[in-house]
């Protein structure tokens, strides 16, 4: 690739393409996953520039292990990660507060100018979760390698370069709450406490080969570390809080200043290969379980990812399409791993202390959107915190509904909600059942008896009985819901079909619980009849699925949110096989709505033509999804649509839009929601060529691989814990399929 030099004004630069291949090789050296790297072609999965990030939203790359994030600028003279733990809260019982930034680690490279630098290039291959800066000065060639490790628990940031001595740099550590900077040894640490009493600490140790490195005070009158002349260094980054998931424990546990000291002496006895290893036999543990591979690869995936989406527009490009799925895998990942809290609407990433919508836990679509394909993309383990957060917020949740709804049994919540169950907003009264529906998911697809009866339905029960108590029984024996609320507009008035529909899910989920336990059944069949007096969807005057009671449905109403059509997705109430006047007034109602809208808005819609099994109108959502937004030379107009670093624009970030695009892919590939499973169900016509996945996961706890070519499934097997027979429709045919054992 030709060289130029990197103009220090326009902070551009060129990309040399060796990062893949070498990786390959050191990997297979190790001895580490070399059967699935070949599988999955690092030089497919890789998000790169050319040039630095300038801005946090839109350019800087995210890095993350489940409970601690960075997210990375990649200057050339001066390097900024900016970090977060994503219980640092504000708030508590009562108030929402709102999650917050952390701190930041800067780095000012002495020597090392901007305009000298050349074959720049930042790359995240989301194959092995690290982070690689690579360019050449006169003065040598400099290597960067970030990544943040589950197993250890820190950030890992190491800093190479050819010629010995070539490194003298000053760091710094700031809190983003601006408490004291103290510096120790080898080591810059922060602590403090927020007025909630929630306690928190960072620290960064640094140790270096040869030259030498020092305490001194910079201009700030903060301490900072000098580097003079080393040949190599590497700063492993940590942060904690005092946050415990237990209310019994008041919500705090522990000491965070010890915690991270504890972490750092640990993982300063490992050597950055051994760290590196045993981060991606992690990672790759959970990312390598599902792998899709859709038409034939293009010269597209040599340049630069901003101008991959660029060019996408003109000419669609099916391995940027599978990235943004493996991507949203990528997040997931980096951003919930078990024992810990769930995402955010930022997933755990996060610059300010008053982010928009607080970065909270939205109950009326967002965080639900979050863990729509943690199941069928084969990230199950991925779903417990989410379903950890439901079970921890229980008791809180039910006191404030007591406030609220006198003498009702169960709880519901509202539509902004924090880590220690405060909330606010509006009261979102089928929220909670909404959040039922992801226990009863985790199940269908796992199929644990014991996770279900232990964990999973006694909250199920809960929520059924906050809505036996609230729900309105009428004189000509239909049930609505009082005082509902279609989000985010409307008029509020009883049996809105948002609430209506979300009820009838955990009803016929919660049935289904008790007969897989053969328990409750006095009060599973109450249940079942009060499901079946349910004011049902009606269909309005011009063929739409009616969002109120009410007729009053505008053909011209293009809100985002489209809430009325939960029953056919997530929910399973109205499907094209089993009531297709329904499925068709679902149709009416989308095709109105418009197909443009923000990020998770095109995402839901997606995963709703695919339910209605249109995989042409899928995919014109898909590629509205892909569209670069809000970067020079491209008109920004308010939507939907990806930033440089392929992160989701509401506007502005949000996560879920990302999750949702991976789950909406999923459904386009398979279904299993009507009791049997369903392959292909929605292909468009740009994938029907060829294509192959593996790792597919379907409810009954069946993993699927296939591979189609010309829009028919010309292989595929079915695994299970134990051989089954399984019903499966496959190129328009139903057929009974015996399991492969896993």
């Amino acid at each position: 690739m030709r060289k130029r030099k990197w103009s220090a004004a326009a902070n551009s630069g060129n990309r040399c393409m060796q990062t893949a291949s070498r990786r390959i090789l050191l990997l297979l050296f190790f001895g580490c996953w070399s059967v699935s790297l070949v599988a999955q072609k690092s030089e497919n999965l890789m998000i790169w520039d050319d040039e630095p990030a300038q801005d946090w939203m839109t350019q800087a790359y995210p890095i993350g292990n489940g409970r601690i994030g960075a997210m990375i600028f990649g200057g050339v003279d001066k390097e900024h990660i900016q970090f977060n733990e994503n219980s640092l809260w504000t708030g508590d019982e009562q108030e929402t507060g709102a999650y917050q930034a952390f701190g930041d680690l800067l780095i000012d490279f002495e020597g090392i100018e901007s305009p000298e630098a050349e074959s720049y290039s930042r790359t995240l291959d989301l194959n092995s979760a690290l982070h690689n800066t690579k360019f050449v000065t006169r003065k040598s060639s400099f290597s960067r390698t970030y990544f943040a490790s589950r197993p250890d628990q820190v950030i890992v940031l190491e800093y190479k370069a050819k010629k010995k001595g070539a490194y003298s740099a000053v760091i710094q550590l700031a809190d983003a709450h601006d408490g004291a900077v103290q510096a120790d040894g080898a080591q810059l640490y922060f602590f403090g406490s927020l007025q909630n009493k929630m306690s928190y600490a960072a620290a960064a140790q640094i140790e270096h080969d040869g030259g030498r490195l020092f305490i001194e005070t910079g201009e700030d009158s903060k301490p900072q570390m000098r580097l003079e002349n080393v040949n190599s260094f590497r700063i492993l980054l940590a942060a904690a809080t005092n946050y415990s998931n237990l209310r019994s424990e008041h919500w705090r546990s522990g000491d965070p200043l010890q915690k991270i000291q504890e972490q750092l002496n640990q993982a300063t006895k490992l050597t950055s290969n051994e760290l590196k290893e045993r981060h991606i036999a992690d990672y790759q543990s959970l990312f390598n379980r599902f792998k899709l591979k859709i038409g034939k690869r293009s010269k597209s995936v040599r340049l630069p990812t901003k101008k991959r989406v660029a060019l996408y527009s003109k000419k669609y490009a099916s391995e940027i399409e599978t990235l943004l799925v493996q991507y949203g895998r990528y997040l997931l990942i980096s951003s919930s791993r078990e024992g810990g809290l769930p995402a955010n609407l930022q997933g755990l990433w996060n610059n300010s202390n008053n982010p928009p919508w607080r970065s909270d836990y939205h109950s009326n679509i967002n965080v639900q959107m979050n863990y729509w394909l943690a199941e069928s993309t084969n990230l199950a383990t991925c779903h417990r915190p989410y379903l950890d957060y439901i079970q921890s917020i229980r008791a809180v949740k039910k006191e404030h509904t007591q406030q609220e709804f006198p003498g009702v049994r169960g709880w519901t919540v509202r539509t902004e909600n924090n880590i220690f169950g405060g909330e606010s907003f509006h009261w979102n009264t089928p929220g909670s059942a909404w959040f039922a529906q992801a226990l009863w998911e985790h199940y269908a697809y796992n199929q644990d008896k014991h996770y279900l009866k232990k964990f999973a339905y006694p909250i199920l029960k809960e929520v059924c009985e906050f809505w036996d108590d609230q729900l309105k029984r009428r004189d000509d024996g239909t049930v609505v819901a009082p005082n509902g609320w279609s989000p985010e507009h409307g008029p509020r008035e009883d049996g809105v079909s948002h609430d209506q529909q979300i009820i009838y899910d955990l009803f016929t989920n919660y049935v289904e619980a008790c007969d897989s336990l053969q328990i409750d059944i006095a009060y599973r069949n109450d249940i079942a009849k009060l499901r079946d007096k349910l004011l049902k969807p009606q269909i309005g005057r011009w063929g739409q699925l009616q969002e109120w009671e009410t007729d009053r449905d505008d053909p011209e109403n293009t809100h985002r949110h489209v809430s009325h059509l939960f029953a056919l997705h997530p929910g399973r109430q109205i499907s094209i096989n089993n009531t297709p006047e329904l499925a068709e007034a679902a149709r009416v109602s989308l095709s109105a709505r418009g197909d443009e809208s923000t990020g998770w808005s095109m995402a839901w819609k997606m995963n709703f033509w695919a339910r209605l099994q249109d995989g042409n109108h899928a995919y014109k959502i898909l590629r509205n999804f892909i569209k670069l937004v809000d970067s020079e030379g491209i008109d920004y107009d308010g939507g939907g649509g990806v930033y440089e670093n392929l992160l989701c624009a509401h506007p502005p970030f949000q996560i879920d839009g990302n999750l949702g695009y991976a789950a909406g892919v999923a459904e386009m590939l398979i279904q299993s929601q009507e009791g049997f499973i369903d392959l292909l169900p929605a292909i468009p016509e740009e994938w029907e060529a060829e294509g192959e996945v593996s790792g597919l996961r379907a409810r009954g706890n069946i993993t699927v691989d296939m591979k189609w070519r010309n829009g028919e499934v010309v292989s595929y097997k079915l695994f299970s814990d134990a051989e089954k027979m399984v019903r499966v429709k496959v190129n328009g045919e139903f057929k009974d399929i015996a399991t492969q054992r896993l």
